[in-house]
């Protein structure tokens, strides 16, 4: 699939995970639904979806001895947003409102003045209670905005200003019309995109979105620049390499996890028993019992992908002085002593040979000692799944913004590695 359609089109986790079951059907890869029992074959390819958000895929090697290591590889499909809250009509005058909540670590002054767009699932009213009808959607189009207040009226604003999500960040929607109902303009609208009526709505998940479209940049178009590219990018690179890996051993293993960027403490994020539990069904439906699955995580590798930090030409300050990642030099391997990130000498040791065997660049990067950074996906996961673990990815400028910036070779870098890591 191409980069930029998959990054265009990839607006909410809902929609990520769409995309990529679509890419592994194409690719061949047969759908295990995680309500029937799991009969994987040597030779075989799998998808699972996961409660909509999440997504894993796997391989069996034909010639598969229960011996045999894992090779994971994990990223997250969720992104710093804004999400609709339940009664989402906010009125101010006749200006038609979204009530918001901020989703993860977003920086709240670059969601101002875009062109927005709203996405997501709307579950309708289906035959009996449990049986709910669910579908996915997108506007697709520029719907809101969130306007600034213009400096004369805010003469301190290049200065530095303190923002209030729940009276600066609403959304603007449109004006209302002088025989719409004030209560239901939300419901009136997902009920028109969807062509249903507003009564067979139950509830929702909406994401509101930044509507601009993913370009290259810079002088010698260098340059990755758009939204959600932490953690979009390394999702589809976990994609693009399990996609065409082909291999005769082991299990190799793609997990799309969702709430990454809220701690990962959900049914489909990584501080769950998921993955555990997929892996006790796998092993099962391939005859092999607990204690010789144990025994295979011994031998097994997680890779954990996502953003890294690349040094900001304008605050150099704010990195350490030589343990530091550029744009376009190759993946960053992120270590940190304190774990969080995870890290030992020996994965890190095993992660070079790779790059080298793939001539892929990589930079081992660590934090500036006065600032603690974050966290991301491999010390969770291996806290689960007791196995030799590394964090690395793309490096990339304005995480979290609305718009982040990386560079081109490096995704092809990533890919490249991954297709190594998985061979």
């Amino acid at each position: 699939m191409d980069l930029f359609a998959y990054l265009d089109r990839a607006v909410t986790p809902y929609h990520a995970v769409e995309l990529g079951c679509e890419w592994l059907r194409e690719a061949g890869f047969i759908e295990q639904k995680p309500e029937e029992t799991f009969t994987p074959e040597r030779g075989g390819r799998y998808f699972i979806p996961v409660y909509g958000t999440g997504l894993i895929a796997y391989s069996v090697g034909e010639e598969f001895s229960p011996e045999d290591g894992l090779r994971i590889a994990a990223a997250h499909t969720d992104a710093p947003c804004l999400r609709v809250k339940p009664r989402a009509e906010l009125l101010a005058g006749e200006y038609k409102r979204l009530d918001i909540e901020v989703y993860g670590g977003a920086i709240f002054n670059t969601w101002f003045d875009r062109p927005l767009s709203l996405a997501g699932r709307v579950v309708l009213r289906g035959k009996d209670a449990f049986s709910p009808q669910i579908r996915t959607v997108d506007f697709n189009r520029p719907l809101l905005t969130v306007p600034n207040l213009a400096i004369h009226m805010n003469r301190e604003v290049n200065k530095g200003v303190e923002y209030k999500p729940q009276r600066d960040l609403l959304p603007l929607l449109g004006m209302l019309g002088e025989e719409e109902p004030k209560e239901s303009y939300v419901r009136a609208l997902l009920a028109k995109e969807l062509q249903v009526d507003a009564e067979a709505i139950l509830d929702y998940d909406l994401t509101v979105y930044c509507r601009e479209e993913v370009c290259c940049l810079g002088e010698k178009a260098e340059f990755i620049s758009g939204p959600r590219l932490d953690n979009q990018l390394s999702c589809y690179g976990l994609l693009e390499a399990i996609s065409k890996a082909t291999h005769k051993k082991g299990i190799h293993m793609a997990v799309l996890y969702d709430h990454e960027e809220v701690g990962s403490r959900s049914k489909q994020g990584a501080d769950s028993g998921l993955t555990g539990m997929v892996l006790e069904r796998i092993y099962a439906g391939l005859g092999v019992e607990k204690e010789r699955m144990y025994a295979a995580f011994a031998k097994s590798i997680l890779l954990s992908v996502d953003g890294a930090h690349a040094l900001h030409p304008n605050r150099q300050d704010a990195y350490d002085p030589v343990n530091r990642a550029t744009l376009n030099k190759g993946i960053a391997l992120k270590i940190n002593s304190s774990q969080r990130y995870a890290y030992d000498a020996e994965t890190v040791a095993i992660v070079q040979v790779l790059c080298e065997e793939a001539g892929v660049p990589y930079q081992k990067v660590a934090n500036h000692a006065d600032m603690a950074g974050g966290s991301t996906l491999g010390p969770i996961i291996s806290s689960w799944i007791p196995v030799r673990t590394v964090d690395l990815g793309v490096p990339m400028l304005a995480m979290h913004s609305a718009r982040e910036l990386a560079g081109m070779e490096d995704v092809d870098n990533l890919v490249r590695f991954l297709a190594q890591f998985y061979a």
